[in-house]
């Protein structure tokens, strides 16, 4: 079976050891090359049964080859042309060998989401496939993972990443033992799934026992909801199981009562105002606290930031018996040690944000700092114009107002500045690769609502491009009383006036939701089309609101115009590290003031740590190593190793390294129709690394010398990277895979264009997106041949085979669609190649025939095709009965004469068109909603076919499969 080693006899036997039993009464066994029948057969290397029932797939690989490939295999498997049946019940799909180990995701995950264990990484006594495998399918385990830890998130099953599976785990130990302490994860690795598997864990296994849901924050608060309700652990439909408190007081009702179970709240409803003695305040509230009902749990959100305050000192008086949970994505620094282990305890798990990297759970962050240069215009006319405005002032008022328009706040916020930002901004807009091609967008954090309205305001001018493509979202709600006092009747815009009128403008045409305001709708709605629709929503300005628990893995950069610090920092630029996509390979932090300026280590490396001597390390078992790369440092690194990848992808090309000798390696031979099937994985590696190349270079395309390139190594590069670019077109036409529908491809030619043509820019290929059939179909033979020509010098071979790469390529590709016409279209290429090796034919007329050979293969017709056959399953059936009927089967010799000899087709010149036409009414007409992949159904269009045919079986079954492959029926 080509899979090298097969299910190794140690991890069959330790699979489902049965002292490891986590529910004696069920039976697992272990099933290798099962046959899954259907439309198309498939065998599975190993399957998993849990008392019958499949619930797990594993694709095994020899260790030359990639788990990419078990992946893909499982994927397809599930398509509904192949056995999406079998998987109705499969909670895990895993694919492994011995060298890379095993990755695991569930039903429907994409490639890119498959997951890999990691445990007891100091054990290397046996291959990695044996080990995990052991790990994660012993009979304990895998029913505990399916029990407590398989999730739907919005209607997605989820599984758990490991260091969610071992944090919960950790946590439970805590809570069998009522004992607190702090759920530290770094920022993007899930903390929300913690929670919500956490408290459907706790409510599930002790009646008594209720969950308190605080956060500090009211955008935290609705998403913490939103995550519970989607993965179904709330529900509208159980008024008795969730409260969302109101008030203080609602909040306390709540807890005195035996309902709600879960419950979530704000952290300052707790509090009371207007306590004079706070002390005493709660003095009397640990004398008389709230008689609470049953266990208290109380999980509570971003626990750093509130956790020293006296609000937490109020839920303990409070609830003096709950167990307290805090959940922190940055670590605790050393001042807030104390009231940390006051209120929580100790940490119980730690997931660190270079583990988090590591382990590709979220990315890696490049920081920038620029600086924005200000130089002040004429003294002496500000002078005049000061003492103009200032006129009727005496001396200490003009020094009053001196003091407050003179800081540096009035420098940052002047118009020229803001002016430099945007129009920075904008520019990134144009040319870096992520953003420029609307894939990805990015948020600005603002000093103040006044210069968040400002910069707003700057952007929705119509030249910048971001005109309805950016928003504000600020606290800020306007209220007619905010300006009553603010008009002077100098003919002047106050800040607050200026900061009203611009709400008031971009809320005009906002009608609000039920129960929201109009602002909250608004801001709704902008949040929904950044983190959907980032080509529709470009830009997010904000001050303080979503910079904590706001969720967008389109967001790939940060740019940062106010003064922060500690937690904050570290929590805003993490809004950047969601992965999204292979085009997303860093969050990329712009830093316009300069915070990081005394966070470079002692080594002089570059790195920029976040956290340094603050953080207490005896607290956090360790050093948390939180660091950002240095944006230049790493671009180097980046674009050296995609440079050097793309060289070694090209090594094994035979000398002289010719296009056709690159068109052989990449391409294979055109007379052979599986070598494009064969050759995949190198083209597809290939175009994939040239991409990488190019994100690459135009990352640092204008600051090449500064990343440490020398004069001479900038003409290598850019004469290196325009090879490889040229060179995938070259072998992308030849393959007829010009359309390569990759995300990162979007935008690359706009880079090539502004980066490597140092003269006139140009389009890469005269084709655009077309495939060369569709250019043959549209302008001609001879505009291919020229431009093919004009691409591989002229090389009448090369242009040959890269054509018929592009009809063999489209003939493979619609072969399931209509597979005798294009059986014959095969037969004919085969030919038309023979006769030009064989040179029977001169080269014009080998265009010729390759020229119409191309049209019919694109169009998927003769030209003289019956005007009834008026869509494709209809010629597809006529083809397969004329293939069918004009030469009878062994053993079938008969068939066309009793057709030909009924009633029904006598004195018909094309019998095959009539029954052609016949099935197609018949089977619209007889076809259950549904029917495909149902076996009932397809039986009732299999039987009638079956009858029309003469009741015989294997012209049935061919039909069959061409009106299974067919869209319209």
């Amino acid at each position: 079976m080509g899979h090298g080693r097969r299910f190794s006899p140690i991890a069959i036997r330790h699979l489902f050891h049965p002292d490891r039993c986590y529910q004696p009464d069920c039976t697992l066994a272990v099933a290798e090359e099962v046959t899954l029948t259907g439309p198309k057969t498939r065998r599975p290397d190993v399957v998993l049964y849990i008392n019958g029932i499949a619930i797990g797939v594993l694709e095994l690989k020899n260790s030359r080859t990639s788990i990419g490939h078990g992946i893909r295999q499982n994927l397809s498997n599930q398509q509904p042309e192949f056995n999406q049946w079998f998987f109705s019940t499969v909670q895990f799909v895993f694919a492994g060998n011995d060298t890379q180990g095993l990755r695991y995701g569930t039903i429907g995950t994409p490639e890119k989401f498959f997951l890999s264990w990691k445990e007891d990484e100091h054990d290397s006594s046996g291959y990695l496939l044996d080990k995990y495998l052991t790990k994660m399918c012993r009979k304990d385990r895998i029913i505990e993972l399916m029990h407590d830890f398989v999730l739907f998130d919005g209607g997605v099953k989820k599984l758990p990443r490991v260091h969610q599976y071992f944090g919960i785990k950790a946590a439970l130990d805590h809570i069998r033992r009522r004992e607190g302490g702090v759920i530290w994860h770094t920022q993007g690795s899930g903390k929300s799934i913690v929670m919500v598997l956490l408290a459907k864990w706790i409510l599930e296994n002790n009646s008594n026992a209720r969950v308190a849901v605080i956060t500090d924050r009211d955008e935290l608060d609705k998403q913490m909801l939103a995550n519970m309700r989607s993965c179904g652990l709330l529900s509208e439909s159980r008024k008795d199981g969730f409260y969302q408190a109101s008030s203080g007081r609602d909040l306390m009702d709540k807890l005195s009562d035996t309902l709600p179970r879960l419950v979530s709240s704000l952290v300052h409803k707790f509090g009371k105002r207007d306590v004079d003695d706070f002390e005493a305040y709660i003095k009397d509230l640990q004398a008389q606290p709230t008689q609470t009902v049953g266990e208290i749990f109380v999980f509570v959100d971003e626990c750093h930031r509130t956790q020293s305050g006296k609000l937490h000192r109020l839920m303990k008086a409070i609830m003096p018996n709950a167990v307290f949970i805090g959940f922190t994505g940055t670590p605790l620094l050393k001042k807030d040690k104390k009231t940390s282990l006051e209120v929580f305890g100790r940490y119980i798990h730690e997931y660190k944000f270079d583990e988090a990297v590591e382990d590709q759970v979220v990315l890696d962050l490049i920081y920038e700092a620029r600086d924005i240069d200000q130089r002040l215009g004429s003294e002496d006319k500000i002078d005049q114009w000061f003492d103009a405005k200032t006129r009727g002032l005496n001396d200490w008022q003009k020094d009053e107002l001196k003091k407050k328009w003179g800081t540096m706040q009035s420098v940052l916020s002047s118009r020229s500045r803001m002016n430099r930002v945007v129009s920075d901004i904008v520019f990134d807009f144009s040319c870096k690769p992520r953003i420029s091609s609307q894939r990805g967008n990015a948020i600005l954090v603002a000093k103040s609502i006044y210069e968040a309205c400002r910069y707003f305001t700057l952007f929705n001018d119509a030249s910048t491009g971001f005109k309805d493509k950016c928003a504000v979202i600020t606290s800020y709600n306007p209220q007619a009383k905010d300006i009553t006092l603010e008009n002077t009747g100098a003919n002047t815009q106050t800040d607050k006036e200026f900061i009203y009128d611009t709400y008031e403008e971009l809320l005009k045409h906002v009608h609000a939701k039920p129960g929201k305001t109009k602002t909250e709708t608004y801001e709704d709605h902008a949040k929904t089309l950044f983190t959907e629709q980032p080509a529709n929503m470009k830009l997010l300005i904000v001050v303080d609101k979503l910079l904590t628990g706001f969720d967008a893995p389109s967001c790939t950069y940060l740019y940062i115009d106010k003064t922060m610090k500690d937690h904050g920092l570290f929590q805003a630029i993490c809004r950047t590290n969601r992965l999204d996509g292979e085009d997303k390979e860093f969050g990329y932090i712009v830093d316009y003031m300069d915070l990081f300026k005394n966070l470079v280590n002692d080594k002089g490396t570059g790195a920029l740590q976040v956290y340094t001597s603050d953080l207490d390390h005896d607290l956090c078992k360790g050093d948390p190593e939180i660091t950002m790369k240095d944006r230049l440092k790493t671009g180097k690194e980046k674009l050296d190793d995609a440079l050097e990848q793309a060289e070694l992808l090209c090594e094994p090309v035979q000398p002289p390294k010719s296009d056709l000798d690159h068109i052989r390696y990449f391409c294979g031979n055109t007379e052979v129709p599986t070598d494009l099937k064969a050759r995949e994985p190198q083209r597809a590696a290939m175009y994939k690394a040239v991409a990488s190349l190019v994100r690459s270079y135009a990352n640092l395309a204008d600051e090449l010398n500064e990343a440490g390139y020398s004069d001479a190594d900038v003409v290598r590069l850019k004469g290196r990277v325009n090879h490889f670019v040229k060179l995938r077109d070259v072998i992308r036409n030849a393959a007829g895979e010009t359309l390569d529908l990759k995300a990162y491809e979007a935008d690359m030619r706009h880079l090539i264009d502004t980066y490597i043509e140092a003269n006139e820019p140009r389009k890469i290929s005269d084709f655009d997106e077309m495939g060369v059939l569709e250019v043959i179909n549209r302008s001609g033979m001879d505009k291919v041949f020229d431009h093919l020509s004009d691409q591989l010098g002229g090389s009448e071979t090369a242009v040959a085979e890269t054509i018929e790469n592009n009809v063999r390529s489209k003939i493979i590709k619609e072969q399931l669609n209509d597979p005798a016409y294009y059986e014959r279209m095969s037969k004919l290429l085969d030919e038309v190649i023979e006769m030009r090796r064989s040179r029977a034919i001169d080269y014009e007329e080998y265009l010729k025939r390759i020229g119409d050979l191309a049209k019919s293969v694109e169009l998927g017709r003769d030209g003289d095709v019956d005007p009834r056959l008026d869509t494709s399953g209809k010629r597809a059936l006529y083809n397969m009965l004329l293939k069918l009927l004009s030469q009878p089967a062994e053993g079938n010799e008969a068939s066309l004469a009793v057709m030909e000899s009924s009633s029904q087709y006598q004195a018909q010149k094309d019998p095959q068109l009539k029954l052609a036409l016949k099935i197609d009414e018949t089977v619209r007409r007889v076809r259950p909603h549904g029917w495909k992949g149902v076996q009932a159904k397809e039986a009732v269009v299999y039987d009638a076919i079956y009858l029309l045919l003469g009741e015989n079986d294997e012209y049935a079954e061919q039909v069959f499969q061409v009106l299974l492959a067919q869209e319209e029926y």
